[in-house]
């Protein structure tokens, strides 16, 4: 007999009630974190029973992995696309990339950050593909883009630029989980932006 399958998925395939597992496991980790997340939790929370999970993923990482992959993918989808190279001022461009990075890190961060205590989770994570490229690399590219088209100077760091964004949103976000810490200064992307140009403009 075929395990028992949630009452909406009774009639279809088992690529559905995989896709069912992942989507109800992205909403529990959305909802409460990964990291106390359990087996029994997921099932129940699915409409079936507990061993219907070992039919479709080797154990809890697998899926929690996946699940996590779902989440940054919706996250991603969820967001108005950054810039276009050439499309605005480069300033305009820099800013839109950084409004969309900081948007995209408060909506993934908090999940990562509750998964910390389980490497073999964010471990299958990083071999699971997503449907969007990683932020990171797509700044990169812009920014290459960008120079290309005259708009950066031809000796500035990209990667060290690149590597300042993403240090904008990691600290943007980060210490928002933490409100119990020291006072932490802040400022505007903007006023980042303001700073970072002179080291990128011919």
């Amino acid at each position: 007999m075929s395990p028992r399958k949630a009452a909406a998925l009774r009639d279809r395939d088992d690529a559905d009630l995989r896709a069912h597992l992942v989507a109800t496991a992205r909403r529990l980790i959305a909802e409460q974190g990964g990291a106390g997340l359990t087996v029994r939790a997921i099932a129940r929370a699915a409409g079936v029973a507990d061993g219907v999970l070992y039919n479709h993923f080797a154990d809890k990482e697998e899926l929690l992995a996946a699940a996590l992959r779902a989440h940054v993918d919706a996250v991603h989808a969820e967001l108005t696309p950054p810039p276009t190279p050439g499309a605005g001022t480069l300033a305009q461009n820099l800013l839109g990339w950084l409004d969309h990075g900081l948007a995209l890190h408060r909506g993934i961060l908090p999940v990562f950050t509750q998964l910390l205590a389980h490497p073999a989770v964010l471990t299958r994570y990083a071999q699971t593909p997503g449907t969007q490229p990683d932020w990171r690399d797509a700044l990169t590219t812009h920014l290459i883009a960008e120079r290309a088209l005259g708009r950066i100077t031809p000796t500035a760091d990209l990667d060290a630029t690149t590597a300042i964004l993403v240090g904008i949103c990691h600290d943007a976000v980060l210490s928002a989980l933490f409100p119990g810490g020291p006072p932490h200064p802040t400022t505007t992307p903007t006023a980042v932006i303001t700073t970072l140009l002179p080291s990128l403009t011919p």
